[in-house]
């Protein structure tokens, strides 16, 4: 689409009042899917970031890297198993898991932030005594439950204006490395932060009534409503501990969060700066 000097002007200025709404607060952002493992959509990503982190607002990018992870996993001829959504995680495995995402996928992530003009640095949820856990149970291994969160470096990196770019492992007493589904670390995080927004980027448009259907999707959710909606159906599967972890960032003061599509170059721009808005908001109340 072209659109002459006078059309971009007039985009900027409708875009005010939601500039103005976000400056200073903090958005935390869950990044993942295809958004990571395409480099377009990639590089639109962290240009979206940088542009919010120059308009004066904080954020902070929480990542996962399943797809580099069966690469290289693959690669070392180490089979990945998963039960219930979440890989099953031995200690050669978590090894990898530790290698990949705090990084090689972190520092990748943090170079081309800053490859575009930003400034980004890069955390595990080791660092910082960020994320301790334990284990979700024997089946899994080493797949981390937070048990307690400080985000006294985090706080410390947006006083400055620079963007926390944090990697999903956590750590124990006993100095293990845990794997943290990424949808469960980035509402922790978003929580601790009191956030005014944690915005979810799927490989889907949001929440829709008919999952085959995008012209079904519902715009706003309250979490009062999430039993009907499981009830009916419309909430299920992989979605459901998705919209879990949203809901306990809600309850611990998180102000809004959004499952919005990342395969979508801009979504997160769309979402946070125009009135419609492109995926599905979730809050407490009406």
């Amino acid at each position: 689409m072209n659109i002459d000097n006078q059309q971009k002007a007039h985009i900027l200025a409708e875009a005010l009042p939601n500039i103005q709404m976000y400056r200073k607060k903090t958005i935390v952002v869950k990044y993942g899917g295809n958004a990571m493992i395409n480099e377009e959509l990639k590089e639109a990503v962290m240009r979206d970031l940088v542009l919010l982190s120059t308009i004066g607002i904080k954020v902070v990018l929480v990542h996962g890297g399943g797809p580099e992870i069966n690469k290289t996993l693959s690669k070392m001829n180490i089979e990945s198993k998963f039960v219930d959504g979440l890989r099953v995680t031995d200690e050669e495995t978590v090894n990898v898991v530790q290698m990949v995402l705090a990084g090689k996928v972190n520092k990748d992530l943090v170079c081309q932030i800053g490859n575009l003009g930003g400034h980004a640095l890069g955390l595990s949820g080791m660092d910082g005594h960020m994320l301790k856990c334990r284990a979700v149970d024997s089946e899994h291994g080493f797949v981390g439950e937070i048990t307690d969160i400080n985000m006294d470096a985090v706080n410390e990196i947006l006083e400055h204006s620079w963007i926390p770019v944090i990697s999903t492992i956590g750590y124990d007493e006993s100095g293990n490395c845990y794997n943290i589904n990424a949808d469960t670390a980035a509402a922790a995080i978003a929580g601790a932060l009191k956030a005014e927004a944690l915005i979810s980027m799927t490989d889907i448009v949001g929440l829709c009534r008919d999952k085959d259907d995008p012209s079904t999707l519902i715009h706003r959710v309250y979490i009062s409503d999430t039993p009907a909606l499981i009830a009916d159906g419309i909430i299920s599967g992989g979605m459901i501990p998705k919209i879990d972890s949203m809901t306990q960032a809600l309850r611990q003061g998180c102000k809004k969060a959004f499952i919005i599509d990342g395969r979508v170059p801009h979504s997160i721009l769309m979402e946070m700066l125009t009135d419609e808005g492109m995926g599905t908001m979730f809050r407490i109340t009406k």
